[in-house]
Parts: structure tokens; sequence; C-alpha cells
């Protein structure tokens, strides 16, 4: 395969790109010369995001990817509803710092609702200027002009018509747009065109074929995996046994016997690297290290969450308070509390990280699963000492990520064996490497209170989380200090301390939401470091929050469905759990129902959470096992407000997606580590959901506001699902479950 291709070959060249698929590729990637210069890649130049083919195709160049929900489909759905264009001739080329600028990759849920506006933005603009050209082309007024099907006709005369190829195919645009500043993970653009009404969508709410999933299926598809440089060397970097520690001294004898072997070390950071990738496996696992002596503050993971209640505070943080919740909490006639405690959770993905950089004339080509290439790029040239303009990235499909995972630091990695061998490279881990070593979503421990009058009225409401920082390490893995690389080779540390409050809409007289982080057990190249994981910090904060509303609403004898719509204010919030209520068929009850049948309990809860302007909620119907403690949830129904629904069938799928990795999250996952390092290491050791443990059935009733712009849709379901779980279980056993995963033996313990 040649991957061999230049930014000077494909931009300083002549033409457009005519892309068939959206995976990477040579084939993806075959350029259809014209006769002009590309506009240079800034957010203000039309010609960044969209170019006509010479057959009057659209190639749009999106700075962002697709972690396998079909966002790209979505994105391309715009852009052909604002050139008037059948959906199959409108091409995505996601993740490339070469053909598109950065919209911030893959990340918080901003696919569409920035990534995709871009686009759309850009599209309507891309069809104005059409409209300009066939106005001269054909001497009539811009505004008795249409367009269909890639054409510009005359509203009064059908047989005067120009197509897009003939006004401008192979060439680039060369508009300016209005940039004003980088919204969401996404650049705001604006241009002459008009974004067209909603009821002239045609494209824009259905659901065609995605592209992908043939090459997925059949793998025919480039993944990151599968990119090979000719005379390129294998790498796998060897981590300590003992968190912490570094090498002292390298017995090369050990590895003697193993051809072309070569040892790269620079300060704590050892690889080897050889010609053969099982050469490099073989050396990595036969080379003898003797270790430094190292003694991480790795209280184990049976005490963390003592840990974080006596860990001294680095940063707070509070929303805005409402009432007087001091003076609410000192004349209550009762209190309510409670604590709900949240362990590490790993990204576990589908298959360890891959890179590869390409050396040649001075510049760096890196292909890497990413969800954020044009940073993880970023990467790689502050690590071999480049300018940013001499690193290329290149996203190619791999593991999904949802979040910081492992790809961002086999990408720095991979950099800096590069640099010292000067060689091309492409390093893989191992499932142990990317198991144990991965950024962690991070342990918390949450506390919810609530005042109550003597009428039992909530007259105040506080909650407060303490945990590690969301962001130890950034995820947008640009800098070399947020990467492993970087701190082993002794870069100085940046890492942010914040963390994150519920979001939701409630109601009280006085309310109060504050949260402390503490210190990371290990300052340095930690395998317990923090990141963003799915939703970050939303599943961990809904669980307590939904749970402790669930708590107030039998504790006031009120049914928790109805407890929530008395004291929610917003109307879609009240709506979505409206929706998911009736579509489930829930029963009113003021007390866990405890439904048994022989060995078997039956519940259903239900929660609900905001998400950056998505709402959800939750019903959850799990059957418990009362002598074994495995939980099924065996039912869920999914009621999702995005706003404008771009593609219905990818938006029912995505939210099966977060309920199957919700399901996972909220029984199996918890890192296990020792007071040396992590002890999960494999599906052994950090379990996760297996298709035995598959819902019989998910419901997903998707609540389309098309007046309202479509915000995201990629982790919203996962926030309130946990505690919609959680809830269930109580309603079919009276056990309250205050710590996640609810685990078999955590079960049987509650019901005990």
């Amino acid at each position: 395969m040649n991957v061999n291709i230049n930014r000077r070959s494909l931009l300083a060249g002549v033409g457009a790109l005519t892309v068939s698929v959206v995976m990477p590729g040579d084939k993806a990637r075959a350029a259809v010369f014209g006769a002009d210069k590309r506009p240079p890649l800034k957010p203000e130049n039309l010609a960044s995001y969209v170019s006509i083919n010479a057959d009057g195709s659209a190639v749009c160049y999106w700075g962002k990817m697709d972690m396998g929900q079909g966002t790209d489909l979505g994105c391309a759905q715009m852009v052909a509803e604002e050139l008037d264009l059948p959906i199959e001739r409108v091409a995505i080329l996601a993740g490339d710092s070469g053909t598109s600028v950065n919209q911030g990759g893959a990340s918080g849920s901003t696919g569409i609702q920035a990534g995709g506006k871009a686009l759309q933005s850009a599209a309507a603009e891309a069809r104005y200027q059409l409209v300009q050209m066939a106005s001269k082309h054909l001497n009539i007024p811009a505004d008795q002009l249409r367009t269909e099907n890639g054409t510009v006709i005359s509203k009064t005369d059908a047989s005067k018509k120009v197509t897009y190829g003939e006004l401008i195919g192979g060439r680039w645009f060369d508009t300016q747009l209005e940039w004003n500043k980088q919204i969401g993970n996404g650049l705001f653009v604006k241009g002459a065109g008009v974004i067209k009404p909603v009821a002239e969508h045609k494209v824009i709410g259905t659901s065609p074929l995605r592209r992908d999933i043939p090459l997925k299926v059949t793998g025919t598809g480039t993944f990151a995996v599968d990119v090979k440089i000719p005379g390129m060397l294998h790498a796998r970097v060897i981590r300590p046994p003992v968190a912490g520690a570094e090498p002292v001294s390298i017995d090369e004898s050990s590895v003697k016997g193993i051809k072309g072997v070569q040892i790269v070390r620079e300060k704590a950071f050892l690889a080897v690297v050889a010609p053969k990738e099982w050469d490099a496996v073989k050396a990595a696992r036969d080379l003898k290290v003797t270790w430094s002596e190292a003694k991480p503050n790795f209280p184990g993971n049976e005490k963390i969450f003592e840990h974080i209640r006596k860990a001294p505070v680095v940063a707070k943080g509070e929303d805005p308070a409402e009432g007087d919740s001091e003076a609410a909490f000192k004349n209550a006639a009762k209190i309510i509390e409670s604590t709900y405690e949240w362990p590490f959770q790993s990204h576990a993905s589908m298959g360890p990280a891959c890179a590869t950089i390409e050396l040649k004339d001075g510049e760096a080509t890196l292909w890497t699963g990413s969800q954020k290439p044009h940073y993880t790029g970023e990467a790689v040239a502050n690590m071999m000492g480049l300018p940013a303009d001499k690193v290329r990235a290149i996203w190619a499909p791999g593991p999904g990520c949802y979040g910081r995972n492992d790809a961002g630091d086999a990408a720095a990695d991979a950099a800096l064996v590069a640099k010292l061998t000067g060689k091309s490279v492409r390093l893989m881990y191992s499932r142990s490497d990317a198991t144990a070593w991965d950024p962690k979503g991070p342990a918390s421990i949450h506390v919810a209170r609530a005042a109550l009058d003597k009428d039992g009225n909530i007259i105040a409401y506080d909650f407060h989380s303490k945990g590690f920082s969301r962001l130890d390490v950034n995820s947008n893995e640009s800098q070399i200090h947020d990467n492993l690389a970087g701190q082993m080779i002794g870069v100085p540390l940046k890492p942010t301390n914040i963390f994150n409050t519920p979001e939701e809409s409630y109601s009280f007289a006085a309310r109060r939401k504050t949260w402390e982080t503490v210190a990371p057990l290990l300052d340095r190249a930690s395998p317990l470091r923090s990141s963003h994981l799915r939703d970050p910090l939303g599943p961990q904060i809904a669980f307590a929050s939904e749970s402790f509303i669930d708590e107030l609403a039998f504790a006031t004898n009120q049914d928790p469905v109805a407890f929530r719509l008395k004291h929610i204010k917003d109307e879609r919030d009240q709506a979505v759990v409206k929706a998911a209520a009736e579509k489930a068929g829930w029963q009113p009850r003021t007390s866990a129902r405890k439904q048994v049948t022989g060995d078997i309990a039956r519940g259903q809860g239900i929660a609900y959470s905001q998400r950056t302007g998505t709402r959800v909620a939750v019903v959850a119907e799990v059957e418990v096992n009362l002598k074994t403690g495995k939980v099924w949830g065996r039912k869920f129904t999914v009621a999702h407000d995005c706003g404008m629904i771009i593609n219905p069938k990818q938006l029912t799928l995505t939210v099966e997606g977060n309920v199957t990795q919700g399901l996972s999250r909220a029984l199996h996952e918890e890192v296990k580590f020792d007071d040396k390092s992590v002890t999960s290491v494999d599906w052994l050791t950090y379990p996760i959901l297996d298709m035995t443990e598959a819902p019989e059935t998910i419901d997903v009733v998707l609540i389309n506001r098309p007046n309202i712009a479509p915000s995201g849709a990629g982790e919203p379901s996962m926030r309130p699902f946990v505690a919609a779980v959680a809830n269930a279980i109580y309603d079919a056993t009276g056990a309250r479950m205050r710590q996640a995963p609810f685990t078999p033996e955590r079960v049987k313990g509650g019901l005990a």
C-alpha cells in the first residue's frame, strides 16, 4: 500500500480532492487536478471546508473524525442539504491536518453541533457563491435562480441551467468567511449564504446507509494497525513493574540473539526496536532491566475512597448559590444525607493503540487512531522538535476511545523513538500496556444532603464532590507534558485541577453545588493519571445526584417520576421524563416494590440529566438474582432530545451504544491496583459486559425539535444511565447501591 503522500503533492498541487469512502488510505485520496492552487488552510477560507469536483460532486474537509457512530454521515447530510446534492455525491474527508483545519477532534459530543454546523455554514456559502457564478454565466439575476441536484436552474425557464462542475469543478473557492472564534470544539464560520429553513429539508431527518460498514465488516478498510512504511522499524515500550520506577541498568546481552534489535533509551523512557514486529515483541519480553526503588502513594483500590476523604484539597469550585442553604439546614426539621462512591475506570478499548510515523525530507507524517489527530500531530512536532507545519497527522480508524485513551501516548512514544533512531517507526502497545497504562476516568466521592421542613418539603439541597481531577493530563494530547513519553524524559508537568457539578434543572428554595479535587497519587508517568472518559465525570455525578433524588422522593412518600416533574423547571427536561416514563409503562410507587419470583427480583428505576443542551431520561428495568447478587439489565427506555435530528437511525444506534457501555460501567468496570501499580491488565482482571448480559430490549424515544439547533448525542445518554440502574435495583430489592460498580459481591452485601 502506498502511503507516501506529502503535503506539497496534495495541497500545493492543483485540485480538489475526490473521496469515495470515509476510510483513509491511497484509494480514498485520489487527486483530481485543476488549474488553481488551494488557498491556505485557515478557518476563514471557504476552501478549507468544501470543494467541487469536475463531475459536480462535493468533498468536505472535516477537522474532526468519527468514533463509529456515523457522525461523518450526519455531516454529509447537512452539506448535501445545503448544496442540493444527493447524499451519495457528498464525501467527507475527516481528521487529516493536511486537508482540514483543526476543529477540536471528536470531543464533547460536538461532531454535529459544532463540526457539522461549520460544514453546513460553509456549504450554504458555497451554494450562494455558485448561484452568483451562475448569475453571471447565464446572465440571469441571482434571485431568479434555484439549485437542484448539483445544478443552478432558472426559476422561469428550466432549459437555462449550469452544473456545479461547469462553474467551478476541479478548482477552489476563493471566498472568505467570517470566523469569530472557537466554539465548543468547533469553528464558528459564517458567510453570506443563508442556511435553509427547516421546511425545505429533504436530506436532514432521513437515514441513508453508512459507507464505512462494508469496509469494517469485510476488513478491507485501512485501519491504524494496517499502515506500513518501507524500511520502518517496529517498536515496543517497556513499562516499569512498579509505577514511578526508572531503569538503572540494562543487560543488553539478554536480547543479543534477536536479529536487528536496538535498545532506545532517554532518561526513564525505555523501548526496543527491530525490523520485524515479532522480534520487537520478543525483545521487550526478554530484555533484563534493573529498576530503581519506587514507592508510589497507591493505597490500593480497597482504600481509595478513604484516601480521597483524607487527602488535602488542591482546588475547589462551586456554582452560583441559590437561596440561603446554611440557614435552611440550621433550621431544618429533618436532614437527609447520603454518600456515593465511584472508582477509577479504564477505556479498555477493543484493541491497543498503534501509531506509525514516517520520516521523509525533514518532515513527519503520523497515522493515528486518536480522536484528536490535529492535536496529536502537534504533540509529535513538539516531541521531535519540528515546526508544526512539518508534521501532518492523519486519522486512521482504530479501537474506539470516547475521550482520551492510549492513542495519544502511543503517538508521543513513536515520535520519541523516531527522533532517537532517525527512522520511520510503527509502535504498538500490548493489551497490558493499553489497559493498565491508559489515562483513567477519575475516582471520586459525592455527598448529597437535603433539608426538610416539618411538612416534609425540601427547603435546601446541597451536593458536594471530591475526587481526582478530570484533567490530570489534558485530553487534547498536544503538549509533551501531557503524554507518558514527555513525563518520562522529565518535562515539567502542568496538571489542570477541575471537576464538575450536576447538570439538570431542579428547583429548590435553596441550593448549593460544590467540588474539590485532590492531588494525583503519583505526580508523573502514572498508570492512574486521569483524563476524559466518555462523558467526563457525568456518570459518577449523575449516579450520585439522581440516586439521591430517588431517595428524597421515597423519603417524602412521593413517586420518583412525580417528584422529578414537581421540581424540574425546564419544559424540555420535563418532556423527556414524561416520554420515558410513558413508553416504559411506569407504575407510580412510593416505596420499593420488591417484585420477587423465586430467586429473581424485578425492578424499575428512572433518572434524567442534561448535557450541553441535550436532555435525556432513562428508565431501567433489571432482574436481580437474590442468591448470586448478579444483575441483568433486561430492558431500557431512553427518551432523547438533542434538538434537530439529522439522522434518526444513527442517533438511535448511538443511544444503544451508550446503553451497552453504560451497563458495562454500571455492573463491571473498576480499575484494580495495589501499592505498586495497576493490576487490571486484561479482560479477566478488568471485565466488561459480555454478549450474554446484553439487554433484551432497548426502546429509544427520539424527541425531534427541528427549530432548535442540534446538540450533542455521543455522550448524553451515558450520563443518567448508571443512576437509573441503581434506582431499579432499589425498586427490586430495597437495597440502595451507593458504590459502583454493582458487582454481585456488592449487591449481596447490600441485600445482607
